[in-house]
């Protein structure tokens, strides 16, 4: 054996025993300060042997914790994630019951509720502890990650590159931070909420930020599918009517989801943007990657489909990971009850309800979802893989219900920028160079809810105008969060189950919510229905909702026109071909507008009538037809400003789509989720050469030769955050 050999022996040696040492230092604590634990004979020990027994129930507690506690998590796949998370206490508590069990003597010994405070804490420290040492020994934490890349790329039948991988092309990292907007993020990068993000903007650090300007449909499954796909044609909004089959589509729903992934491949013939080396981290679609976590539309996918909650178990498989995400959970659960007490105390306003599951939904995805996620993520790196795509959810959750400039907000921003360092840290250390890349699908517009402001939902104000029967009492209307589906489908519950906006009867129109925008199908009228149509029918259904002081504009299809049109208030109608940014009904809801409407009016799944919000320029305010405060989906404010975060190495995104004519370019960035797709795959080939993906038999999509089809999930055990450093969390 060499000399480096014998050296990466003694200092591997070495970290073993200062973990050992230091977890038994922590049992002698504990079980001075707990009266239900000891470590000694009821007559009494020396200090000798007192921590001897420290040591031995330490040695035993960490081997069974490395050998016995990733088996066990094996064994409950079927539990459903958040179940398997209420169990991680009992879990490690019984193996500190074993542990001492196996102190010679039966010196050992603790009553359950006090093995659980011990096992946790143990498990803290030890975690910590061999961190902080490898970290500190960059050849430690050099070699560490190199094992980790090896064995990826044993199991993926990828070669080993001569040079180690560190000389290669460079890697790329897409963060995107769900629902951060571009001014949202600019400020507090500025009052210091986030300082690594300040860190990239400083001069020296070689970032520029920029927005981009959504579609019409400005949330996450039009503008994800858009930029992972290549294609958001004919995603209208968020959940939308599809007359031919009947059925209410739905972006955050699994089968849905899976369909809409289809119908892009099928559009551009290519997989997407992750088909090449690529990996898909807690996102509505695949992307093409081979390499899935928590990938939404997966989840409808049976057999190794379903293998996309894996992510959840190879995390929890460490126990470390486990007990502090559970911790953190519990904590958020509590921070989120008390924050929604003291909004009602202080009567703030406005406001939405925040109770039942909503603690709960919430702590998921701003705790389980984001460490499980950058635990991928991390995973990604160091197995130096080409392409990554990560979505953190907590943000948009959070604003959504406590405003998106709320103080709810600041602090979940905060700890993104603190999972945000530590990715950067990690990209220190990888076998290969990283360019991370930061961006968000979409921002959010504050105001008060339709609802609350009118004292009527979007669905009553149409009956009404119908004629049709409406309840004395306003209900909230279902808020559209992805969130809440991922919780669902954690737990094992079916998602398609819903309650969605189904007429009663077959003549009943059909009014869905996304955010701010509105959609209204009939049913019973075939192909799209036309203003004539409706005025014949519901005469004064159209001017009801123009004139509404709520409503900034509908677009509905006119005979007459022999095209759509778009409805304002005081009779205004103008034909969609002669809309002008600046004028008409849409004035005030900025550049771009007209090109927004008149592309959404192409849909083949356009709604009969499509209802946008009033916004208030002034103020940014816009009014959600959901139980939101702070809302995406339709046109006005910050909704449609999300933002880019690139390294100056990189082309300028407006460089990159300005040979693309079938587009409007903005000199503010990009323009539509599908130029985003093609600047984020513009950098992949200035990074990495052409992706040049082979064709397979019977795909008509672009995939690597040896890949499985596109969105497939590898077989979980070479997949997931499963090589994720045990221990580091986002």
């Amino acid at each position: 054996m060499s000399d480096g050999r014998w050296r990466r022996a003694g200092g591997t040696l070495l970290r073993v025993i200062s973990v050992w040492a230091v977890s038994t230092l922590t049992l002698l604590v504990l079980a001075g300060i707990l009266p239900d634990f000891q470590l000694q004979a009821d007559d009494g020990d020396t200090v000798t042997r007192t921590a001897f027994t420290a040591a031995w129930g330490a040695g035993a507690f960490g081997l069974l914790s490395a050998l016995v506690w990733p088996v066990l998590v094996r064994a409950l796949l079927i539990v459903p994630a958040l179940v398997l998370g209420a169990l991680v206490f009992f879990l490690n508590g019984s193996l500190l019951l074993i542990a001492l069990r196996l102190i010679p003597d039966g010196r050992g010994d603790a009553a359950p509720e006090t093995a659980v405070v011990v096992a946790a804490v143990m498990s803290a420290v030890a975690s910590a502890t061999s961190t902080a040492l490898a970290v500190r020994d960059d050849d430690a934490y050099r070699r560490r990650l190199s094992r980790l890349a090896d064995r990826r790329r044993r199991r993926s039948g990828t070669p080993h590159s001569a040079d180690g991988g560190r000389g290669g092309p460079p890697g790329i990292v897409f963060v995107q931070l769900d629902g951060v907007g571009h001014d949202v993020l600019e400020r507090a990068a500025a009052d210091g909420l986030m300082p690594t993000v300040a860190g990239l903007l400083a001069d020296d650090a070689g970032h520029r930020l920029t927005p981009w300007t959504t579609d019409w449909s400005s949330q996450t499954g039009a503008s994800q599918l858009g930029i992972l796909h290549g294609s958001n044609f004919d995603v209208p909004a968020f959940r939308w009517f599809e007359k031919e089959t009947g059925t209410v589509m739905v972006s955050s729903r699994p089968a849905s989801a899976l369909e809409l992934q289809r119908r892009a491949i099928a559009r551009t013939r290519d997989g997407g943007l992750l088909t090449v080396d690529g990996a898909s981290r807690g996102n509505l679609f695949s992307g093409g990657a081979d390499q899935l976590a928590l990938v939404l539309s997966m989840a409808a996918r049976r057999g190794k489909g379903r293998r996309s909650r894996a992510g959840y178990f190879a995390y929890f498989s460490d126990s470390a990971n486990a007990v502090r995400t559970a911790l953190s959970f519990v904590a958020e659960v509590g921070r989120e009850m008390g924050e929604s007490v003291r909004a009602r105390v202080r009567k703030e306003s406005p406001r939405v309800k925040r109770g039942g599951l909503y603690p709960f939904i919430r702590a998921f995805a701003t705790v389980v979802e984001r460490d499980v996620v950058v635990a991928a993520v991390i995973g990604d790196m160091f197995a130096g893989r080409t392409a990554v795509y990560a979505d953190l959810v907590a943000y948009d959750e959070v604003a959504h219900h406590s405003g998106p400039f709320s103080r709810d907000a600041e602090k979940v921003l905060t700890r993104l920028d603190r999972s945000l360092g530590l990715i950067l840290k990690i990209a220190d250390h990888t076998p290969r160079d990283y360019r991370i890349v930061l961006l968000s699908d979409h921002g959010q517009s504050p105001g008060e809810t339709f609802a609350g402001r009118y004292g009527l939902t979007l669905k009553h104000l149409v009956r009404a105008g119908c004629g049709l029967p409406v309840p004395r009492r306003a209900q909230r209307t279902r808020s559209a969060s992805e969130a809440r589906d991922a919780v669902r489908i954690a737990l094992h519950r079916p998602v398609d189950g819903e309650e969605t906006e189904d007429p009663t009867k077959p003549s009943d129109p059909v009014v869905l919510a996304s955010g701010n925008l509105g959609l209204l199908s009939f049913p019973d009228i075939e192909g799209r229905a036309s203003r004539e149509q409706l005025d014949r029918r519901y005469p004064a259904l159209l001017d009801t909702l123009a004139a509404h002081p709520g409503i900034g504009f509908l677009l509905v299809r006119s005979d007459r026109h022999r095209s759509s049109v778009v409805l304002g208030r005081d009779g205004a109608e103008v034909p969609v071909a002669e809309l002008r940014d600046g004028e008409g009904p849409i004035a005030l809801f900025g550049p771009g507008a007209a090109d927004a409407v008149r592309r959404t009016d192409g849909f083949p799944h356009v709604a009969d009538v499509m209802v946008n919000s009033m916004y208030d320029p002034g103020t940014g305010r816009v009014h959600a037809f959901e139980e939101q405060i702070g809302s995406h989906g339709g046109l006005g404010g910050e909704q449609s400003r999300p933002f880019l975060l690139w390294p100056r190495t990189l082309t300028d995104p407006l460089d990159a789509v300005a040979a693309d004519t079938s587009r409007p370019v903005s000199s503010a960035g990009p323009v539509g989720a599908e130029a985003v797709h093609r600047v984020l795959a513009r950098w992949l080939r200035e990074l990495s050469g052409p992706q040049v993906p082979l064709r397979q038999e019977g795909f008509t999509g672009a995939v690597r030769a040896d890949a499985p089809f596109p969105g497939t999930p590898a077989d979980a055990s070479g997949s997931g955050p499963d090589d994720a450093v045990p221990g580091v969390r986002g």
